[in-house]
């Protein structure tokens, strides 16, 4: 299937592991010039040089999402490298696990800053282009904790589902102007994020990351962590063309993980 990328530049937040660069490698591959934004810059020249090796367009942009007076100096530098952004992949990093009582202000609003305003400043600031043009694409990757709260995440939890209804309401909002908006829902899939996860409730529980591993793995109906590239595969398809009808959804790519409907 052509998706009707070609040519369309995109800004891929946390592309430099995980997710992020799964994300920005298969919409390079749809001919989009990439963006490879993250706080690690080395890990964002890495990936770009690994898409520019292949024959597409990247560049790489340092960019720390608690620096919030930065974010539209960053979007300046995208647009003045590649062009006007059409398609925003908002990616953040997860905030330590935590119980749900004894939480700091301090992290808290740390965590609110880089997690949530982060994303409403980077919107903002690409939004009036894409308006003008008649043509964007906002994808915000969540957690299956938005729909099912994960226990001993009660910040990614509570910050994430904040940006859900941040993203309906803009969806109905910018509509008119051929704007969608939508959020992806990993379930387990296999990155260092959900290793270190699975090792922090293996101590929590006084057992081994293995077993930890195994027991998630059965709670899947497809008995297997998600693969990057298939939850990357989805946003591609929501950034596209395709999708110019799909617009304030929450998108499962969770193998059958959540239970609820």
């Amino acid at each position: 299937m052509d998706l009707r990328l070609k040519g369309k530049v995109a800004l891929v937040m946390a592309a430099g592991g995980g997710l992020g660069s799964a994300i920005a490698e298969v919409l390079s591959e749809e001919g989009v010039s990439i963006a490879v934004a993250d706080i690690n810059f080395e890990a964002a020249q890495r990936v770009a040089k690994s898409i520019s090796d292949r024959g597409a367009k990247a560049k790489a942009f340092y960019c720390d999402l608690k620096e919030l007076n930065q974010l539209e100096l960053v979007v300046s530098q995208v647009q003045d490298s590649l062009g006007q952004i059409d398609i925003l992949v908002n990616n953040t990093g997860g905030p330590p696990p935590t119980a749900a009582v004894g939480v700091s202000g301090s992290l808290w609003s740390d965590s609110f800053s880089a997690m949530v305003l982060s994303v409403i400043r980077l919107a903002d600031a690409v939004l009036p282009g894409m308006q003008s043009r008649g043509w964007g694409r906002i994808i915000t990757s969540s957690s299956s904790g938005v729909i099912a709260p994960i226990p001993g995440l009660i910040l990614s939890n509570s910050l994430r589902s904040s940006l859900v209804t941040w993203s309906k309401t803009l969806a109905r909002e910018v509509a008119p102007f051929g704007v969608t908006v939508n959020v992806t829902v990993p379930g387990r899939i296999g990155t260092d994020r959900i290793r270190h996860l699975d090792e922090s409730r293996a101590q929590r529980e006084n057992k081994t990351a293995a077993e930890v591993e195994d027991e998630s793995r059965k709670s899947i109906p497809m008995h297997r962590y998600g693969l990057p590239r298939e939850y990357a595969d989805a946003v591609a398809f929501l950034a596209s063309a395709r999708a110019s009808y799909i617009t304030g959804s929450v998108i499962r790519v969770d193998g059958g993980l959540i239970p609820t409907v």
